[in-house]
This record gives structure tokens, C-alpha cells and sequence, in this order.
């Protein structure tokens, strides 16, 4: 394992932080970031997100760890780390992009044909902000088990189902998206993987208003929607392969992702509330630094593999599964600080209800990406070789199982 910049990445820092001085404000410490919370909001964040990227495009930093024949950089996944960690000083819109840079253009350069390969250079221009349709109501951690059919009509596939939990949808120009298309085969042989354009006829998107009040994710229903054949990513029936692909990435991109506070704004707060000498909130505070050093050297680990041209594999699960505890209990430390002015919300509370609303939020990362209890089983299978965990349906034709319905 890497730990810390050699001279040359402290070289590269030093030109992304001159390139970002010049084109970006800094941020100001003392003033968390306000949560999109509105419809409104989100769609001026979207937004935000899409002239950032054009900037970054045109500046020649998006895509720093694609191939330069995909149009990228070809940069290391340090650069992109140390970049990251530099951006995030400034007063930028980032996150519309997340599922296009970080699961499917990483799916699309291993499995994509040349002409499906085309959306790549929008991606990067920041022209399409795409989403996800994999989970639905009978198949969230039981993935394999979705019911969307795809049936073949000439060169069409014609897509009836309903899909959940989807990201971004009503922001979305394409979307990757699992369909089932032999009902025959094992639930994990008979699925395919497709790109949909989500302006076609006969896609509905409606949100999910969550805890927070935000609706940052939606239920899609599709109804007869057609998708050429050319949008099949790889072979018929072999989708699942590919879904590990894009599902390995999302991973490592949830576990490496950025917290919503940092140990200086627990410290302050600690400082607001009179909590300093309190013994348990100062050990409360140190647990929390000890758990984000951690992270902190988890992460090197998976860049490292990364760099290596290794998959992130079951690292990334074990990244994602910590990151997801770091947040909650850390959320849940920020409230106890507070004590009875924890129970506020909105303008009534410190920072406009920020911590309340961060803390709410830690379902969508103890959730997305697959639960805590997925993590769990493949980190146990993959890594310490414990016994699969017993499933009677898997060699079953999907049709006979219960998930289908019959």
C-alpha cells in the first residue's frame, strides 16, 4: 500500500490546485454546504453539475483515469483522488455524475461495442447525466430476482416493469438497465443488460419522497417502451457478468466517497453546545477520527489495487460496509452532541437541520449500493471463504420460483 504523495504527485496537486484557484471559489470552512431540498433546488443543482463538467471538459481535467482513445486523461486513480480531495475546497457542483463517470462508462470501455462507446464523449462534456435501473419492489438485495421483461420484437426489445430506488431519474437522459428475457433460464442466467434512452415513449417517473423531505430517488414504470437491439451491452441472457461490473464500481465509488462533515465541524460543535469536557462526547469524537483515519487508509488500499489494474472486488465491499457504519455512528454522535436541540429540524436547528438531515440520509448509503447484510455475505464468501449462503431457487428456471409472481 501507497501512503502519501511521492514528488511527482505533489507536483500534480500543485497544478490542479493553480487550474482550480483560477476557475472555481473557494469554499468557506465555516459554512457546511446546504443540501438540495427542494424539487427546484435539485433541478438547479443538476444544472450546477452539468456547467462544472463543461468547465472541467474544456479545462481538459474530466475524465482523468479514462483512456485517452475514450477521450479521457489517462491519468492514475491517485491523480483523480488527489484532484477530488483539492475540488472539494471549492464551491463547486459535483454528484449529478456519479452513475455516468463512476458505473457506467467504467461497464461501457470493458463490455460496450464502438458505437455504444459514443456516449462517452457527452458523458464528459457533461451533456447527459444518466441513471440506473436495477432494483425493483421484489428485487433489492435478491438483485437477480427482477421481473422487468424484455421480449424481442424484430429488432426492438419491448420492456414492461417497474423499477425503484432509481438516482437521479428525473434528471436523466439514458439509463442502464436490467431486464429479464428467459424466463426459462436460472433467475441469474436469463437477464440482459441494455441502455435506454429515457425520453422514448412509455416511461414514467415518479418520485420518492424519503425521510428528508428530499426526493432524490424515484420509482420508473415502463410500459411497453421499446430499445433497439444495438442497445444490448454484451450477449442475450448474459447481463448478470456485466452488472458485477458496474455493481463492483458503484461499490468502491459509495465507500470512497466524500462524508457530509468533517471531524473540525464536530469539534465546533462540541464547542457550540458547551460539550468539550464531556467525557463521553469527547470519546464519541475521537472513535469518529480513529474510523475516518481508517477510511482514509482503506482507501489508499483500493487505489493502490486500482493502480495495479485490479478490480476493486470484495475491498470494495468492505470499503462501502465501514463507510456506511463510519456514517451512521458518527450522525448519530452529531445528534447526541446536540441533545434536546437534536429533535429540531429546518431553520430551527443548527446549520438549517443539516446534521438531522445527514443523519436521516445514512439509509441511502447503508442501502444503496447493496445492504449492509449483502456487503456482509461477500465479504464472509469472497474473502473468508465461509460457505455461500443457502438459496433453493438458484438453479431453479425463474419462471417456477416465487419471486416470479406465478
Amino acid at each position: 500500500m501507497d501512503i502519501g504523495d511521492s514528488p511527482e504527485e505533489a507536483a500534480f496537486r500543485a497544478e490542479a490546485r493553480a487550474w482550480l484557484e483560477a476557475n472555481a471559489q473557494r469554499r468557506d470552512p465555516a459554512k457546511r454546504h446546504k443540501q438540495a431540498s427542494t424539487d427546484v433546488e435539485q433541478d438547479v443543482h443538476a444544472r450546477a453539475c452539468q456547467e462544472w463538467q463543461r468547465v472541467l471538459y474544456d479545462g481538459g481535467w474530466a475524465g482523468l483515469t479514462w483512456p485517452k482513445r475514450f477521450g479521457g486523461r489517462g491519468g492514475t486513480p491517485w491523480q483523480a483522488a488527489i484532484f477530488a480531495e483539492e475540488q472539494n475546497k471549492f464551491d463547486v457542483a459535483v454528484g449529478a455524475f456519479a452513475v455516468a463517470h463512476g458505473m457506467v462508462a467504467p461497464t461501457l470501455m470493458m463490455h460496450g461495442t464502438d458505437d455504444q462507446r459514443g456516449h462517452l464523449d457527452a458523458m464528459l462534456r457533461g451533456d447527459d447525466i444518466w441513471c440506473q435501473l436495477f432494483s425493483e419492489p421484489e428485487a433489492g438485495s435478491d438483485l437477480a430476482n427482477i421481473g422487468t421483461r424484455a421480449v424481442l420484437d424484430g429488432d426492438e426489445w419491448v420492456i414492461n416493469g417497474q423499477k425503484v430506488w432509481t438516482s437521479g431519474a428525473q434528471h436523466s437522459v439514458y439509463a442502464i438497465l436490467l431486464a429479464r428475457t428467459d424466463p426459462d433460464a436460472p433467475k441469474h442466467a436469463g437477464i440482459t443488460y441494455f441502455i435506454l434512452d429515457m425520453r422514448s415513449p412509455g416511461i414514467e417517473v415518479r418520485p420518492l419522497r424519503q425521510i428528508t423531505g428530499v426526493a432524490h430517488f424515484n420509482e420508473v414504470f415502463l410500459t411497453d417502451v421499446r430499445i433497439p437491439v444495438a442497445n444490448v451491452v454484451g450477449d442475450v441472457n448474459g447481463g448478470w457478468k456485466i452488472a458485477h461490473t458496474t455493481l463492483s464500481n458503484e461499490r468502491a465509488l459509495i465507500g470512497g466517497g466524500n462524508t457530509a462533515w468533517s471531524m473540525q465541524e464536530l469539534i465546533a460543535m462540541a464547542r457550540h453546545f458547551g460539550r468539550t469536557n464531556d467525557p463521553i462526547v469527547r470519546q464519541g469524537i475521537a472513535k469518529a477520527h480513529s474510523r475516518a483515519a481508517v477510511l482514509q487508509y482503506m482507501g489508499y488500499r483500493m487505489r493502490t489495487s486500482i493502480s495495479r489494474g485490479e478490480m476493486p472486488g470484495v475491498v470494495a465491499s468492505t470499503m462501502k460496509l465501514f463507510y456506511a457504519r463510519h456514517w451512521a455512528a458518527t450522525t448519530a454522535l452529531a445528534l447526541s452532541i446536540q441533545g434536546a436541540d437534536g429533535v429540531l429540524w429546518g431553520d430551527s436547528a443548527l446549520d438549517d437541520g443539516l446534521w438531522q438531515q445527514t443523519f436521516c440520509g445514512q439509509y441511502a448509503v447503508r442501502l444503496g449500493g447493496g445492504t449492509d447484510e449483502i456487503q456482509g455475505n461477500v465479504i464472509g464468501e469472497r474473502a473468508l471463504g465461509l460457505p455461500r449462503e443457502p438459496a433453493l431457487d438458484r438453479d431453479l428456471p425463474w419462471r417456477e420460483t416465487r419471486g416470479s409472481g406465478r
